[in-house]
């Protein structure tokens, strides 16, 4: 939480879902000490009674809209990225607000949305200002690759938590083969595991990022894949998962690894 648009509504669609999930909520507000004015530890007053106004607001709100929803607040020094990268070891999910206080820069290389996404340890959800309507459908990118499968059993558990459809888009660019056969298997496998969850599978013959950029229109939340961790994982995450970042119309989940949470768990 920085105190922006869009970070309130990232603080919104988090006690949402820990609604959902019956988890925890903890609003962190990150200070960094390098913007000091009298030394590079010192954080100067201003600075730290801006962030506990920040996140008494927010547990406020939160309070007052999902008041069965448990909530902490922390101020966590250092800056952004780093801090809420640590805090994401020990997280089911972490979710933060596309178009912050960087604006554009937000989703630029070295920015906390693009950083999280592609190293963070657990799914990051990446959360726009803008307010839509309820289309009860998760759209997940699906392929033949391995790194699809956490995003596809977390899809499937949102799905199933919102009591929506799931629309499994695999996207090819024209001409390229279609292993549908593979893909139908993966599906498989969890439709047996979420029997109550709708499936349509939507096959598009079209760039991915475009595929997954148009049926994000209509769909509550976006799903896809992350390629791990590290510098090597965020070069390879700037291709499909950072250009849906940008282009996505909903929210935007990268998952590099996921089970479904014990409730309890923060």
């Amino acid at each position: 939480m920085d105190g922006s648009a869009a970070s309130r509504t990232a603080v919104k669609w988090a006690a949402g879902d820990a609604f959902r999930m019956r988890l925890p909520l903890r609003i962190v507000h990150a200070v960094d000490p390098s913007t000091g004015q009298i030394g590079k530890n010192a954080i100067p007053d201003a600075l730290l009674r801006r962030g506990q106004r920040i996140l008494l607001e927010a547990e406020a709100f939160v309070r007052e809209r999902c008041p069965a929803v448990e909530v902490t607040t922390q101020e966590a020094e250092g800056a952004p990225a780093p801090a809420l990268r640590e805090l994401a070891k020990g997280a089911t999910e972490v979710v933060v607000g596309r178009c912050g206080l960087g604006g554009f820069n937000d989703l630029l290389p070295g920015s906390v949305s693009v950083d999280l996404a592609g190293r963070a340890t657990c799914p990051v959800v990446v959360v726009s200002g803008e307010l839509r309507p309820v289309y009860e459908e998760v759209v997940v990118g699906v392929n033949t690759s391995s790194v699809c499968e956490p995003a596809l059993a977390y899809a499937f558990e949102q799905a199933r938590l919102r009591g929506a459809t799931l629309r499994a888009v695999h996207a090819l660019a024209p001409g390229a083969a279609h292993d549908m056969d593979e893909v139908h298997d993966r599906l498989e496998a969890l439709r047996k595991e979420y029997a109550q969850v709708t499936v349509i599978e939507d096959v598009r013959s079209e760039q991915p990022v475009d595929a997954l950029a148009d049926a994000s229109e209509s769909a509550d939340l976006l799903v896809v894949g992350s390629h791990g961790l590290g510098t090597v994982g965020s070069r390879l995450f700037s291709s499909v998962s950072r250009g849906v970042l940008f282009q996505a119309r909903c929210p935007v989940v990268a998952v590099h690894s996921w089970r479904p949470p014990a409730s309890g768990r923060s």
